[in-house]
């Protein structure tokens, strides 16, 4: 029986392609190219990530190329200046890196990609040595769960272990993702929290939860 993914190990890439600190700027975007990624880590000689180049990182060059900026743009945009006439990886990438470990929950990642506006995260061992990357799509992979996958780890990790020997057996369908879950239990004070957890399942769109208590009184 499939289990879900939950953690950034699950869902990253481990064949990563890396740039040293004294990669020029031209392999660079050799690389981005021949391997189709936006974003590039840095890495010194024990593996350990110093830094991320992304084309953002790199369109500078391309921006000032034949612009002579004025002092306004110069001290509003003094770190893209300074990009614009690097030659090599270590002078224009973005460092610290931003990185998440592989035990990581995925919401955590999608958290960190959102609030840092990135796309790929360098996956690292508390050392800081690179152990894969995720990307946007990574996460996303979730959602190509099968309905019927889905359904099973409802079934055994929340509703088996929520309602033990309902008055009505409870009965959960995942459809395209949406999860509906139906039947009657003792305790009304369960249905929320089973709502919650089913929600939290990877690869659930949505809960429609239509459970009765017969505790109402």
């Amino acid at each position: 029986m499939c289990s879900s993914p939950h953690r950034v190990g699950d869902v990253m890439t481990r064949a990563v392609v890396a740039v040293g600190r004294r990669t020029l700027f031209k392999d660079i975007v050799q690389r981005m190219a021949q391997w189709h990624v936006s974003a590039l880590p840095v890495l010194e000689g024990d593996g350990r990530v110093i830094g991320v180049v992304s084309e953002a990182d790199l369109l500078p060059k391309e921006e000032f190329r034949d612009s002579d900026p004025d002092r306004f743009t110069q001290l509003r945009r003094l770190p893209d200046l300074a990009k614009a006439g690097a030659v090599c990886a270590e002078e224009v990438m973005s460092a610290p890196a931003v990185t998440v470990h592989a035990d990581a929950a995925l919401a955590e990642a999608a958290r960190i990609m959102a609030l840092r506006h990135v796309k790929r995260l360098p996956v690292v061992t508390a050392e800081g040595v690179l152990e894969g990357v995720v990307s946007r799509g990574d996460l996303l992979k979730v959602f190509l769960r099968p309905d019927n996958d889905i359904a099973d780890e409802i079934r055994r990790e929340i509703v088996d272990v929520l309602f033990v020997a309902p008055e009505v057996p409870v009965h959960i369908m995942v459809t395209d993702g949406v999860a509906t879950i139906t039947g009657r239990v003792g305790d009304s004070a369960r249905i929320p929290l089973a709502a919650r957890l089913i929600r939290g399942v990877e690869g659930v769109v949505a809960v429609d939860c239509r459970l009765a208590a017969t505790d109402s009184s």
